[in-house]
């Protein structure tokens, strides 16, 4: 998470200027919590954690969903980072805001894949068995927070939350994934293609598929002979090409990709011709050792004159 020390991200820093939020953080970075339980970790009522963590939903730094509980529903509270940089400002740099974009393992919208292959919620596997195509197709899938497939692709699609008054300058994407081999393999390399928007990117080689230690938020009812967790790989497009883990892989740029489509496509495969055909595992929330989904991160500049005709307006 990369933060820019500005007015803007105020939010963000009042958020942490608490002795409290920070212990609420420390607490949720070794499980999510439902809220009474952060409560009683705490020592504190419900009605000052909830105070608390709507603070740190506001800065982005908590996610709470809805779950089943006895007898009524119940908060849970997730963490949205593992990690901040912050860039501080530079003479000359224009500061740039972004768009942040966060699609789930299981929001596929097509697919073709073909054995070994399987999905997983948070709780089981999706389907009676592995290594059956059609359980992708379970209405379940939306729950998933794994997948993987030994050859062929999943793609998703994307809001894109760009105004046409700002410049789009990087996408950032972000999403934890690894080989895929029966049972695991370290060294078990597969060649796995990035489409944008129907733009071949590049290929990045995934150098195994990793188990035998449990991943820091996979659960603890996954075989621990399966995968269990893969590596952050970072895909950055902007003017000077496109960069897999700061590698330039092609030099399709931010202006080549139909960045301003008012949503975007992003498909991952692994190809029948590919050198190396090791499959690919996709992580997401609840598996892995990155508590998140596929990120999307488009940074952009406000176009000047907008942004002086708004300072005028308030004048």
């Amino acid at each position: 998470m990369e933060t820019l020390v500005s007015e803007n991200n105020l939010p963000l820093f009042e958020a942490l200027a608490s002795s409290v939020r920070i212990r609420i953080i420390e607490l949720l970075a070794q499980e999510p919590m439902v809220m009474k339980d952060l409560a009683s970790a705490t020592g504190l009522s419900n009605s000052i954690i909830t105070m608390h963590i709507k603070k740190l939903e506001r800065a982005g730094l908590v996610r709470v969903e809805m779950i089943p509980g006895k007898g009524a529903a119940q908060k849970l509270c997730r963490l949205t980072a593992d990690r901040m940089e912050l860039v501080f400002p530079r003479p000359g740099v224009v500061p740039r805001s972004f768009h942040l974009a966060s699609v789930a393992v299981g929001h596929f919208v097509d697919f073709d894949v073909k054995p070994t292959c399987g999905l997983a919620t948070k709780s089981k596997i999706i389907g009676d068995r592995f290594d059956d195509p059609r359980f992708f197709l379970e209405p379940e899938r939306v729950d998933a927070k794994i997948l993987w497939f030994s050859q062929g692709y999943i793609t998703y699609r994307i809001p894109n939350y760009l105004l046409p008054e700002e410049t789009p300058e990087e996408l950032e994407i972000t999403m934890e994934i690894a080989s895929e081999a029966p049972s695991f393999n370290e060294h078990w390399p597969s060649d796995i293609d990035f489409t944008f928007n129907g733009i071949n990117l590049g290929k990045w080689t995934s150098p195994g598929d990793f188990g035998g230690t449990r991943g820091k938020y996979t659960p603890e009812w996954w075989d621990l002979n399966l995968n269990q967790y893969g590596i952050l790989v970072h895909i950055r497009i902007n003017s000077d090409g496109t960069f897999i883990e700061g590698t330039r892989v092609s030099g399709y740029t931010i202006q080549d990709v139909g960045i301003r489509k008012p949503q975007w496509e992003l498909k991952l495969s692994v190809r029948e011709d590919a050198n190396n055909r090791g499959g690919l595992t996709l992580y997401g929330t609840g598996f892995g050792n990155y508590h998140q989904d596929l990120q999307f991160k488009l940074s952009y500049t406000a176009n000047e004159t907008n942004e002086t005709s708004k300072a005028n307006e308030g004048e």
